[in-house]
């Protein structure tokens, strides 16, 4: 695990250098990203056990997948993020000694990731076998308003002779592949040379031929530049301090790359660092002034959903005309791939907090429409089925057969466009995308509706959210969001929601509820690395929450009875092997009174990455889980729902929580509420507002405050879970 000191509320300390086994964790918790390019947490000095990672958004390499048996529309070929060319390597060497944090005395190695500043600041004190006391302090950012920018001071003192290798490396070295299927391919030697000089090395990667430019420059400090085709080393030389700093630009699969790349690259460094700076923290006061939530009660979850609104940020800020993937520019999982969580669980809280990256995440749906219309076809379906897994738009899934028939991620698309249009008005998303999404949509599904003699519309054959439930008819998650995306596009229909009479409970697809059990005795998580899907298929066991998501989802189609029955009953048979699960399980457990659960469930979500060692937390960040933070917290005891084109709560706090604040952005409005034990604040900035609390209308005119008095809420005990929430991931 790695080395994270006590939760403070704006920053996350690495106290110390965490061992081999924490160290990629730790990289991936201190990547900075701007949604178009991120870099990893590596230290600055190369180091054996990291796993380096430059990446940009959509740049990728094309491989085949090849079957042992093939079958119609299989995919062909998949999409691999990869390492694009590292500006982070400078190597330091102290009189004839490297610099080596693994050898000498390590006597104190420090890392900060600040929240309000977008920076890690490294400290570091070591002792060479020589004696030599040497003192290093770097401050990288990557800048949210100048997208293809990154930026690192770094500076050394020691009574010393000292040399500073800094370099710009291409097809660098990377570990070999985990036995994980979650785990990103590893490509070696992805591109090949267009052209190099002392100012910017272009390349393009071998299979899917796209070009990227990069351009690096030193201030601050003499030095000298060799080149060659793969790299760019600068080299500096002193006695006592160094101090210089290095600045590298971005260009990738557009027209003029070389050019665009030095001058993004000349302003900045003509600028300077300070401006830099000073730019990242305007744009981040900006953000928070919306986005902050406030937790009393809990220093740890404080720490943790401000950690999570930051990495959620990092992902989409400048994502343009790409998409958000499930590990954001944090790691190579799911091998860059974007999935149904962007539409999910991030859309809905950048929607509320940075509304134009939920735009522009939606935009970049749109702009791959024809290779969703293409695959619409190819499965001789009508209107368009969007992939399963992407980076470009093509479908990239071939590791799970059942994916394909997870269509529900047609109506996820559609219920983030309904949300972004409520919370925004944005009439020119509206005409330009919003609209085309929710027809071609609604079109797939009225190709897979069928009904019966009694004229009951049915989906037949589908994957829901759970992936231990497949290809099963009528799963209530898919037919309700289906329902909505219909009725959104003009054609309103009911579909089958399966009810079990005996049990009291709707199934989550037909006949689940009367499947085998699952015995849940002596068992090794996940299930899926341990049991063959045919098992897994056949039997009462849930992945992750997909009957509790639709009541979440869709409020309107379940009484209170029905939710509390429903909860207990899915609740025995959900074991939390996807980190999308625990923030959906804790909205539901906080509005039926589980409010300890809802909790439990909370800190499962906000602290998988931050605190434990994820599902693989090596490969990159869980920005779902990280956007799950906020849902917990907004969504559960907050009690935010935003369904027909309106805001509601229904606030509520666990016992250990004394306040909660939070910011909303709805339409014009900067909507704040503030929940204590007893009461709840309401106010409105910029622009009236009009929403409902506990079932009752309110208007606020812009600037009014009003408070609300709050009933008591029990904390009613939870019902028996497989797997007992863990707010340290296993």
């Amino acid at each position: 695990m790695s080395e994270i000191g006590a939760a403070e509320p704006w920053a996350v300390r690495e106290t110390a250098l965490p061992g081999d086994d924490g160290l990629r964790q730790a990289e991936s918790i201190f990547a900075l990203a701007n949604g178009h390019i991120g870099l990893r947490g590596n230290l600055d000095e190369p180091h054996a056990g990291g796993m380096p990672g430059t990446f940009l958004n959509s740049l990728f390499e094309e491989r085949d997948i090849t079957y042992p048996e093939a079958g119609y529309a299989f995919p062909e070929r998949t999409e691999t993020v990869v390492n694009a060319p590292n500006a982070k390597p400078i190597a330091l060497r102290v009189g004839d000694e490297p610099f080596d944090v693994r050898t000498g005395t390590l006597t104190r190695h420090e890392r900060v990731l600040d929240l309000r500043a977008g920076t890690l600041t490294r400290e570091v004190e070591w002792t060479s076998s020589a004696g030599v006391e040497v003192r290093v302090r770097s401050v990288r950012l990557v800048s949210f308003p100048r997208p293809s920018v990154t930026a690192v001071r770094y500076s050394v003192h020691a009574d010393a002779p000292l040399r500073i290798e800094s370099d710009l490396v291409v097809n660098e070295a990377l570990p070999s592949e985990r036995d994980d299927p979650r785990a990103s391919a590893i490509i070696s030697t992805p591109f090949r040379s267009l052209s190099s000089d002392r100012d910017v090395l272009v390349h393009r990667t071998r299979g899917s031929g796209l070009p990227v430019a990069a351009a690096v420059i030193h201030t601050g400090h003499e030095g000298t530049v060799v080149t060659s085709l793969d790299l760019i080393r600068w080299t500096a030389e002193g006695h006592g301090e160094i101090t210089f700093d290095k600045f590298t630009a971005y260009r990738w699969n557009e027209e003029n790359i070389r050019e665009q790349a030095l001058k993004d690259r000349d302003a900045a460094a003509r600028d300077g660092f300070d401006v830099l700076l000073a730019e990242q923290r305007d744009y981040l006061d900006e953000f928070w002034d919306g986005a902050d939530v406030e937790v009393d009660g809990d220093p740890e979850i404080q720490q943790a959903v401000r950690f999570g609104l930051f990495h959620v940020l990092q992902a989409a800020a400048q994502a343009g005309p790409h998409p958000i993937p499930a590990k954001g520019l944090t790691g190579n999982g799911y091998d860059g791939h974007t999935l149904w969580d962007t539409e999910t669980y991030v859309l809905p809280v950048l929607t509320y907090t940075h509304p134009e990256c939920a735009g522009m995440a939606l935009r970049w749906r749109h702009s791959t429409l024809d290779k969703a219309r293409d695959r619409a076809r190819e499965l001789r379906l009508d209107g368009a089925a969007f992939p399963w897994r992407t980076i470009s738009g093509v479908e990239c899934s071939g590791y799970w057969p059942a994916g394909t028939a997870a269509l529900h991620v047609n109506a996820d698309i559609a219920d983030a466009v309904l949300r972004y249009y409520a919370a925004t008005c944005d009439e020119d998303f509206m005409r330009s995308a919003g609209r085309e999404l929710l027809e071609e949509t609604a079109r797939l599904w009225k190709s897979v509706v069928y009904f019966d003699e009694e004229n009951t519309g049915h989906i037949a054959g589908v994957t829901g959210p759970d992936e231990y439930t497949a290809l099963m008819d009528d799963n209530v998650y898919t037919n309700l969001m289906a329902e909505q995306n219909l009725r959104a596009a003009g054609s309103p229909v009911h579909l089958n929601m399966p009810y079990d009479e005996k049990r009291e409970v709707h199934d989550q697809s037909a006949g689940f509820t009367r499947l085998p059990a699952w015995d849940f005795s002596d068992e090794e998580y996940p299930l899926m690395l341990h049991h063959h899907y045919l098992n897994l298929y056949r039997k009462q066991v849930i992945k992750q929450a997909d009957l509790v998501l639709a009541m979440m989802k869709r409020p309107d189609r379940f009484t209170l009875d029905e939710k509390r029955r429903n909860f207990a009953y899915y609740e025995a048979r959900t074991v939390r092997d996807s980190s999308l699960s625990a923030p959906i399980q804790s909205v539901l457990a906080a509005e039926l009174g589980h409010l300890t659960r809802a909790h439990e469930y909370l800190a499962e979500a906000a602290l998988l990455d931050l605190r434990g060692s994820g599902e693989a937390g090596g490969d990159g960040l869980h920005i779902a889980a990280c956007a799950g933070a906020w849902i917990s917290l907004v969504m559960g005891f907050g009690g935010l729902r935003d369904h027909d084109n309106r805001l509601s709560f229904a606030p509520r706090l666990p016992p250990r929580l004394s306040r909660l604040a939070f910011g909303l952005r709805w339409r014009d409005c900067r909507l704040s509420v503030v929940v204590t034990p007893d009461s709840v604040t309401y106010g409105a900035r910029n622009a009236p507002a009009d929403f409902r609390h506990q079932g009752h209308d309110v208007h606020l005119a812009a600037g009014q405050e009003e408070t609300f008095p709050l009933d008591p809420v029990e904390d009613v005990p939870a019902p028996p879970t497989p797997r007992p929430p863990r707010t340290i991931a296993e």
